[in-house]
């Protein structure tokens, strides 16, 4: 047990090593870039537009980053945060598999046995996401017709809800008692504000802390393991 400890010590320190290196070197290319571009070819943004921009939306991507950041982070191990957080689709990609993953192997969060098999499916799910999108791109022209196709539109455009709806529900019935009230609260709010809906992820912060308390409560009742 000692030297699995010792293991996991050195693998997450070379892990937190490489992984801040990567992000940084992402982020200097990702803002790069534009300066890059702008300076072949003789432009630049205005810059008091690009602020008040900036601002508007970084009021809601920022919170939304946050709190992404502190419930991901906890299913998704170190490794497995590095990679989703640089190569992205944390939501409709990474975690569906991590989640799918952790329930076939049935390792429980926090263990040395979950951070190996969270980096794997990250790094699974990058890797074949890559190969999709390069198999679509050059296919795009050929598939138009499908894609545009008005009778399947709909089924596009709810494909990420099913698929959280598919992977909720076997967590909903582990835990009814702490699942029904948020569930239902937020289904209401939903359809009494639509608006709402577009901020999903914001959303996460009270309905997690609802269904945090619920689970508290509970435990301090010895309703709850």
């Amino acid at each position: 047990m000692k030297e699995k400890q010792i293991f996991m010590e050195e693998f997450n320190n070379k892990l937190h090593r490489l992984g801040r290196i990567t992000l940084v070197l992402s982020v200097v290319f990702l803002v790069a870039l534009p300066f890059i571009v702008g300076a072949v070819f003789g432009v630049s943004p205005d810059f008091k537009a690009f602020l008040g921009g900036f601002a508007k939306v970084g009021v809601i991507y920022i919170p939304v980053a946050i709190v992404e950041f502190l419930v991901y982070t906890p299913m998704l191990g170190v490794g497995g945060s590095y990679l989703s957080f640089i190569t992205g689709n944390v939501t409709n990609m990474k975690i569906p598999c991590v989640m799918n993953s952790k329930e076939i192997a049935g390792t429980q969060d926090g263990t040395p046995e979950h951070e190996i098999i969270s980096t794997i499916s990250v790094a699974t799910s990058a890797i074949v996401t890559t190969l999709v999108i390069a198999v679509g791109v050059i296919l795009m022209v050929p598939l138009q017709p499908v894609l545009q196709n008005p009778i399947l539109l709909p089924a596009f455009n709810n494909v990420v809800p099913a698929l959280f709806g598919a992977l909720g529900l076997k967590y909903f019935i582990k835990s009814p008692q702490i699942a029904v009230i948020p569930l239902v609260l937020m289904s209401v709010l939903y359809i009494f504000v639509p608006s709402l809906i577009s901020q999903t992820s914001l959303m996460l912060l009270p309905s997690g802390a609802l269904a945090l308390g619920i689970g508290f409560f509970l435990f301090k009742k010895g309703k709850l393991n």
